[in-house]
């Protein structure tokens, strides 16, 4: 009886320390680096022109979804399911301080070969406002530059790259490679432009855009790589999984 309370009493105590332990790291003022551009960045301006670019992008991939949704039943679940996947995977910040933003994989080469690039315009829209309105990821003002960055430019971009890949007569895991890889690396081209475009000032805009680029090299580079990896694991798992799935694809016949 006396061991079972001394057993019971270290528990407590134990239980105890974990939650002083996470009471005082929570209570530690930590750095924030937002991921995305961050929310003042961008002069306004320039934060409403990017939103003027994104929203026929946002609409193109809104009507998508209707019509597509009427011929499949099952449509909108996995159109949820592809944005949840780009949501989680563009959660993963490496911090880049001297470009005012983040490095990350999107997984919009991946949600473009799955479900075409206007609908990935529409899940990363999604995405990137509730990372913004719950973690403080990005921003309200910069969010139509970043749709256009990350949804617009990776998802065109790797869905082109998957095609023309294809087309080429490249197995379709060497496509999807480079999908993930080129969608990766225009959403950090774009992000660049974005930038020097608002930032340049007096200076020069090539310089600023030059200096924008090398700054994101250290970290694009190995995760452009790494998202190639991704979006071709991905992909072979929905293959072999779900192979009905492809066949619905946006890809069609070439995935």
């Amino acid at each position: 009886m006396i061991m079972h309370r001394r057993k019971k009493s270290a528990r407590i105590r134990r239980v105890a320390a974990v939650i002083a332990t996470a009471g005082i790291l929570t209570a530690l003022p930590a750095p924030a680096f937002a991921m995305h551009i961050s929310e003042g960045i961008l002069p306004a301006p320039w934060a409403l022109f990017w939103y003027a670019v994104a929203l026929p992008f946002v609409a193109w991939g809104l009507r998508d979804l209707r019509r597509r949704s009427e011929e499949l039943l099952w449509f909108k679940p996995f159109v949820s399911l592809v944005g949840a996947a780009v949501f989680l995977i563009s959660c993963m910040p490496i911090p880049v301080p001297t470009a005012g933003t983040c490095s990350h994989p999107a997984g919009t080469g991946l949600a473009a070969i799955l479900i075409g690039p206007g609908l990935t315009v529409v899940v990363a829209s999604i995405a990137l406002t509730l990372q913004a309105l719950f973690l403080a990821h990005g921003g309200l003002t910069t969010l139509g530059a970043n749709i256009v960055s990350m949804g617009v430019a990776g998802a065109y971009v790797g869905y082109g790259a998957y095609l023309v890949a294809r087309h080429l007569g490249l197995p379709w895991a060497v496509a999807a490679f480079l999908a993930g890889l080129l969608s990766d690396w225009a959403t950090y081209a774009m992000t660049s432009l974005e930038l020097a475009a608002a930032l340049h000032g007096d200076g020069s805009f090539s310089a600023m855009l030059s200096l924008i680029l090398l700054a994101f090299v250290p970290t694009q580079l190995p995760l452009g790589i790494l998202e190639g990896f991704i979006c071709a694991g991905a992909l072979k798992f929905v293959r072999s999984r779900k192979p009905e799935l492809i066949r619905a694809t946006a890809a069609g016949g070439a995935a």
